[in-house]
C-alpha cells in the first residue's frame, strides 16, 4: 500500500467516524424528545387546571380533586384503568408532549378570570412539566392541543361513577 493510498484510507476513516459520531448524537437527542410506542411502566401524570388550578387529576396518587368554588374542594380516590392510561398516553404521543412547546402567543391581549393548566408527566425516569396560561386571547396551537388533551382526560374522569357522586360546584369566578 502506497503513502497516497494510506493517506486516503486515513481520511476516509476519519470522515466515516466523524459522521457516525454526529449521527449517533442526533439520534440520542431525538430520543429525548420522542415517546416510545408502548406505555412505559413508570408512566404517570398530574394535571391541575381551572381558575386557580382548583381541579386536579393525579395518577401518581390515584386521586381527583374537584373545585367546588364557594364550597372549597373535594378529593376522591380514582384510579384510571390500563386501557384509559393507554388512550391518554397515545394522545400525549400524538402531540409529542416531550418536545419543546410554544405556550406563549405573540399578543398582549389578556382575559380575566382565566384558567391555567399545570402538567407533570413522568416516564422513563424523567419528569416533564408544562405550564399553560389561559390568560391570552389567542392561544397558540400547542396550547390548544394541551387544552384538548386535558378535556379528553377530564371526559374520562367525568364518566366515572365516583366523580358523578361529587357535589356540584356552586358560585363562580369574577
Amino acid at each position: 500500500m502506497g503513502k497516497r493510498s494510506l493517506f486516503i484510507l486515513i481520511i476516509f476513516a476519519l470522515l466515516v467516524s466523524g459522521c457516525g459520531g454526529d449521527l449517533q448524537s442526533n439520534a440520542v437527542e431525538s430520543n429525548i424528545e420522542s415517546m416510545p410506542n408502548d406505555v412505559p411502566h413508570d408512566f404517570n401524570f398530574s394535571v391541575k387546571f381551572g381558575v386557580n388550578k382548583g381541579n386536579e387529576i393525579n395518577t401518581f396518587e390515584d386521586t381527583v380533586t374537584k373545585d367546588l368554588i364557594e364550597n372549597g374542594s373535594a378529593t376522591i380516590n380514582l384510579t384510571l384503568t390500563a386501557e384509559e392510561m393507554e388512550i391518554i398516553y397515545q394522545k400525549m404521543k400524538d402531540i409529542n408532549i416531550l418536545s419543546p412547546k410554544q405556550l406563549i402567543p405573540e399578543t398582549n391581549c389578556a382575559v380575566e378570570p382565566h384558567e391555567d393548566d399545570e402538567w407533570n408527566i413522568s416516564m422513563n425516569g424523567q419528569t416533564i412539566t408544562h405550564f399553560i396560561s389561559g390568560a391570552y386571547c389567542e392561544p397558540t396551537n400547542d396550547v390548544t392541543q394541551f387544552i384538548e388533551l386535558r378535556n379528553d382526560v377530564f371526559r374520562i374522569v367525568k364518566s366515572k361513577d365516583e366523580y358523578k357522586e361529587l357535589p356540584p360546584s356552586e358560585g363562580g369566578y369574577e
